[in-house]
Formats: structure tokens, C-alpha cells, sequence
């Protein structure tokens, strides 16, 4: 247990600059305070006491303002700089060298049994303000910069950066029947991307005013074509009149 301490500690001088010593983490670090209330929680909760699990975390967030669910799954040298604001879901699985900053939620968008939350692999750094919503994975390596919305799996090393929030097609019905809540006020992967069918509406209103081009074009050009066989009979009706004696 003291060595996993330790290791928690010695972690904090890699990644933030201000640390200047074991007392001050100790004692001036939220992050590491909330992770301590945690490792606890989550002994309980493995052990079946999951109403004290649930007491011990929500003290850790009274104490923090940081909420970790005693369920979720962190491994070691985990960091969470700063710390205010961050919710880490029940199903939530965060590998080893993992840092959070300040206001970052791993959330779940769906009631469907089983995983919920997001996967941050291996030393993955996950920026302030931003969102990981549902069952996806955020490769080794890769980094979600501040306030970035996160909906997709992300590949290992990639950057992630940026706002995929829109309107989206469909919303107000993508609830759960039985409770009409909508978690996090985002829908299921399964709605359908409002960008797309946009554009697929887009390209469907083009192909039908090219076929009404092409049917005008047609009727103008057989009146065209009317029209001058008309001239053309009418010069020849006029040559075939008799000069007036």
C-alpha cells in the first residue's frame, strides 16, 4: 500500500511543474486526496459493501469535488491535475499513466446494461473541459485537447481536438422509454448523423431538379421543333399558290 503511495506521489513531479515536494502533495493535491478516497471505495465495492463504497466515494467528492464511482476500473500512476469538476464513471476503465485535468468527464450515454463509460488506454492525457461520452476507447498514447467532445473510439497516438457537438436529427424521441431521461443530453450512436443527412438530402433535391431541367429542356426543344415544321409548311403552301391573273 505505501509503495502504490509512493508511486502515486512520484508521479506528480513528471507532469506538473509547481510540485515541490511529497508534504505539498500530501497535503495541497486534490487529485491525490480523491484517488486515496477511491482505492478505498473501491476495495469496498469489490469486497460487496457497496452502500459504504458509495458513502466512502461521495465523501472523496464532498472533500475533492472530484467523483469517481467506486466501480470504475484505474490502474497505476494515475493523475488528475487540478481536479475540480471531474467525473469518472461507474464503468469507466483507465489504464496505467493516465492524466485528467480539471473538469473532465468520462460519462455514459446510454441505460443499456453493461459498459457504459469510456477506455483510456495507456498514457493517454485527456485535457481540461473535456468530454468522453459512452463505450468507447481512447488509444495508448493519445491526447483530447481542452473542452474537445469526444463521441468515437480514438486511434493510439492520435490528437483529438475540437467541439462535434450539433444538433442532432432525432433527439427528442432517442430517450429511454421507461424513464424519458436522455443521459447527458446526448443521443445513442445509433441516430443518425445530421451532417450526412443533410447532405444526402442535399444531393436528392439535385437529382430531381436535374431531372425537371432535363424534362423542360425536352419540351422546349419539341416546340421548337413544332413550330419551325410550321414555318416550313406555311413557305410551302405559300409557293404552290397561283400568281392572280
Amino acid at each position: 500500500m505505501f509503495k502504490r503511495i509512493k508511486e502515486d506521489m512520484d508521479c506528480v513531479f513528471g507532469r506538473d511543474p509547481a510540485v515541490r515536494s511529497r508534504v505539498e502533495i500530501f497535503f495541497c493535491y486534490p487529485g491525490f486526496h480523491a484517488l486515496r478516497f477511491f482505492r478505498l471505495a473501491n476495495w469496498l465495492w469489490r469486497h460487496r459493501m457497496r452502500l459504504l463504497g458509495r458513502f466512502v466515494s461521495h465523501m472523496g467528492r464532498v472533500f475533492t469535488g472530484i467523483e469517481i464511482h467506486p466501480g470504475a476500473t484505474i490502474g497505476r500512476r494515475f493523475f488528475i491535475d487540478h481536479g475540480m469538476g471531474v467525473v469518472i464513471g461507474e464503468t469507466a476503465m483507465i489504464g496505467d499513466n493516465v492524466t485528467l485535468y480539471h473538469g473532465v468527464t468520462l460519462g455514459g450515454i446510454t441505460w443499456a446494461p453493461g459498459k457504459r463509460h469510456p477506455t483510456l488506454e495507456d498514457d493517454v492525457v485527456v485535457g481540461a473541459g473535456a468530454q468522453v461520452l459512452g463505450p468507447i476507447t481512447v488509444g495508448k498514447g493519445a491526447r483530447v485537447g481542452a473542452n474537445a467532445v469526444v463521441l468515437k473510439d480514438v486511434p493510439a497516438g492520435a490528437t483529438m481536438v475540437g467541439i462535434a457537438a450539433r444538433p442532432a436529427a432525432g433527439m427528442s424521441k432517442d430517450k429511454d422509454a421507461k424513464s424519458g431521461f436522455a443521459a447527458y443530453g446526448t443521443p445513442s450512436p445509433n441516430v443518425a448523423d445530421p451532417t450526412s443527412r443533410s447532405i444526402e438530402g442535399l444531393l436528392g433535391e439535385l437529382e430531381r431538379l436535374r431531372v425537371r431541367v432535363e424534362e423542360l429542356e425536352s419540351s422546349d426543344a419539341g416546340e421548337k421543333t413544332q413550330s419551325v415544321t410550321g414555318e416550313e409548311s406555311d413557305e410551302a403552301a405559300g409557293e404552290n399558290i397561283p400568281p392572280n391573273c
